[in-house]
């Protein structure tokens, strides 16, 4: 469903979010008091302008009352950020979604009335430690501090036999994970049966702690490891 989305502040996250939903088919107002970065999302989004939104008249004058989600992008000038989110809150908009840089930030956000706090620099680390520190992760999302979901390549060993002979599925599953899909070419296949054999080229999503994860494609694991048969 299309909405009017608001977003406060162009640094690379600001404009990036912004850029996506604008492709995604939302109308976009972004705002920033910098010029470069106001000619540099032209094009991009619905109207770019460059303005101050800690200013009730000036979020007034762009009719941001009428809009349905806000994001505050704003990043390192804090006491901006939460201005910004008080003027949309008192605005009335139904959705607010606000970046936080620490954790007292974050804190405040919530008790002013944000709808969700996002936190970017801390979840793009988690995800780093997990993809760029361990072979054959894709892509990591976390969950809960000890548990996340996670795209992943097969090990070679597991190539050719099914999920339950590979030791991730059924009474052989020795590493406490769930196969949630198994995305092959352009098929999806949702929930896998453990006699799904895996082919070249298959990606799995799997879910299980960070410790279960890792144990998946360690090096030392997987030499020590018996062969499939």
């Amino acid at each position: 469903m299309k909405k009017q989305v608001i977003v406060v502040g162009l640094g690379r996250f600001g404009h990036s979010i912004a850029m996506e939903l604008y492709q995604s088919g939302h109308d976009v107002l972004a705002i920033d008091l910098d010029e470069k970065k106001v000619q540099d999302t032209l094009g991009q989004v619905t109207y770019a302008v460059k303005g101050d939104a800690t200013s009730e008249t000036l979020l007034k004058e762009l009719g941001a009352q009428n809009f349905d989600v806000a994001i505050v992008a704003i990043g390192s000038d804090i006491q901006s950020s939460i201005l910004v989110t008080v003027l949309l809150k008192s605005l009335n908009i139904p959705f607010i979604i606000a970046r936080s840089t620490t954790e007292l930030h974050g804190n405040t956000l919530n008790r002013i009335g944000a709808d969700k706090v996002v936190h970017p620099e801390e979840e793009t680390g988690k995800r780093l430690a997990h993809v760029e520190f361990q072979s054959g992760i894709v892509d990591y999302m976390d969950i809960s501090s000890d548990y996340g979901v996670t795209k992943m390549r097969p090990t070679d060993k597991m190539i050719d036999h099914t999920l339950e002979e590979s030791g991730i599925s059924g009474p052989r599953d020795k590493y406490g994970i769930a196969v949630l899909a198994i995305r092959r070419g352009r098929e999806c296949i949702l929930v896998p049966s453990k006699e799904e054999i895996i082919q070249p080229g298959d990606m799995l999503i799997v879910a299980g702690t960070a410790e279960s994860l890792g144990k998946l494609h360690a090096p030392d694991q997987n030499n020590n490891d018996k062969e499939i048969k």
